[in-house]
């Protein structure tokens, strides 16, 4: 009887052990899932879903339970005020923070603002449509991811819910800083959905809000001329044109040269008081003109460099760029997404990279964009921790106040890896990389 009765628990354990396998293959297997959610790009989509949603909530509780911080939106009111009450010369209209240095678009789109919020002091209001327009641009921008699958979804967790800064810059501070990015979100996703025509019409609008959108200036010309040459991008340059002039057509009307040099201030002096980048330096040197003629050297020869050696395909010249797209090779012209945006988004970052200031309102100008500039050339050059510290000592930089000479010069020790790493990286557009044979299985580089 014995033998029997092992030979019954042996094939109880038999009858057990494939049930065994089975669940630890499913709990395996939905691991494996698990951590694909986070690391494969492709699932973008569904975790940039939960965070917009999440920041719902995140956006409510800061709204109703930290202070609101007055900086410049009395004064915005101030100034668009006096354009409502009759006042067209740039000179004369100013707030209580200083005169008024934006261009028309700036106007037209915070008077909305201020009708809306009762002459500007329904502030609880204005910081509810700031942040539909926070997660508004989140929207754009997690399009502009889903599109390009170059990072990994656990990095927008720092994208969306870890940044202090960017949450206060919309919701506490109330800048047109963040205006003019969801513009310019909403033109680059036109860009890759191929309306050109609409997208140079937004790029300009939002230009007319703050004039930093200029940065992108030499990348979307270098993608114009790729993409039609030089005869065929006169009409879309011309759409960025008119806008400017339509827009500020009472204003030129009124004083024309008021109005161009408020606007468009290119020799603006910034407070050394205010500076994010340049703390380590003595006053008299960031006031200086010849640094400010030295940071112009140096980003126009990065720009130039970057538009000879790491925006074309290989063998392509950018005297090529000016014919016509029938008269070149077939691919010479095609513009995938990464193209797009790596072009654009470096010419962005090489533009705040240079900047002879930089504020704290600024940290908007390029955030967003930072995530694609790190994971976009793979991990030849930084691999992914080296990538997650950089985006962590950039937010720690940017959220010292007042800003030191250790944040500051940490600040630009991260842009210089992030330089190096766009130089040296693998290029992000996958027609770049030489064909593979049909013999020899190829893996991800990134």
């Amino acid at each position: 009887m014995a033998p029997a009765s092992g030979v019954r628990k042996k094939g109880a354990a038999a009858g057990r052990l494939p049930g065994t396998r089975a669940l630890t293959d499913a709990l395996k297997g939905a691991w494996q899932n698990k951590q694909q959610l986070l690391t494969d790009p492709r699932h973008t989509a569904l975790l940039g879903v939960f965070l917009c949603l999440a920041e719902v909530g995140v956006t409510h509780w800061v709204i109703q339970r930290v202070p609101y911080t007055e900086i410049d939106w009395k004064a915005y009111m101030d100034e668009v005020e006096g354009v409502l009450n009759g006042t067209y010369d740039y000179t004369q209209l100013k707030g209580e923070t200083g005169p008024l240095v934006y261009p028309a678009g700036f106007v037209y789109i915070f008077s909305i603002f201020y009708y809306l919020t009762e002459q500007g002091s329904n502030i609880r209001l204005a910081q509810y449509i700031f942040a539909a327009l926070y997660l508004l641009t989140l929207f754009f921008v997690f399009r502009i991811y889903v599109v390009t699958k170059k990072v990994p979804p656990y990095v927008f967790f720092f994208m969306c819910c870890a940044s202090y800064r960017v949450h206060s810059i919309f919701l506490l501070r109330l800048f047109n800083d963040p205006v003019a990015m969801v513009i310019l979100f909403f033109s680059i996703n036109l860009l890759l959905q191929d309306h050109w025509n609409s997208a140079c019409f937004f790029y300009s609008l939002a230009v007319s809000v703050k004039m930093n959108v200029l940065l992108l200036a030499p990348g979307l010309l270098y993608l114009l001329l790729c993409r039609f040459g030089l005869l065929h991008s006169i009409p879309k340059l011309c759409i960025c044109a008119v806008l400017q002039v339509l827009l500020g057509l009472p204003f030129l009307l009124e004083n024309p040269t008021g109005y161009l040099i408020r606007s468009f201030d290119f020799g603006r002096q910034f407070l050394f008081q205010w500076t994010v980048n340049w703390r380590f330096l003595p006053e008299f040197v960031f006031q200086h003109r010849a640094f400010h003629l030295a940071l112009l050297t140096a980003h126009l020869a990065t720009l130039l460099l970057f538009c000879v050696h790491r925006w074309p395909r290989s063998g392509q010249s950018l005297l090529a760029l000016l014919k016509d797209p029938a008269q070149r090779k077939p691919s010479s012209h095609r513009l995938t997404a990464n193209k797009i945006i790596f072009v654009l988004f470096s010419s962005n970052f090489l533009g705040v990279m240079f900047s002879r200031s930089l504020h704290y309102q600024f940290y908007v100008w390029y955030f967003h964009s930072l995530p694609y500039l790190l994971w976009c050339t793979g991990t030849r050059i930084l691999p992914g921790l080296a990538k997650i510290l950089i985006l962590g000592l950039i937010e720690l930089s940017w959220n010292t106040f007042p800003s030191t000479a250790l944040s500051s010069g940490t600040l630009h020790l991260c842009h210089g890896a992030i330089l190096l790493h766009l130089w040296f990286g693998v290029p992000p557009d996958e027609t770049w990389a030489p064909r593979p044979t049909t013999h020899t299985p190829t893996k991800r580089k990134d």
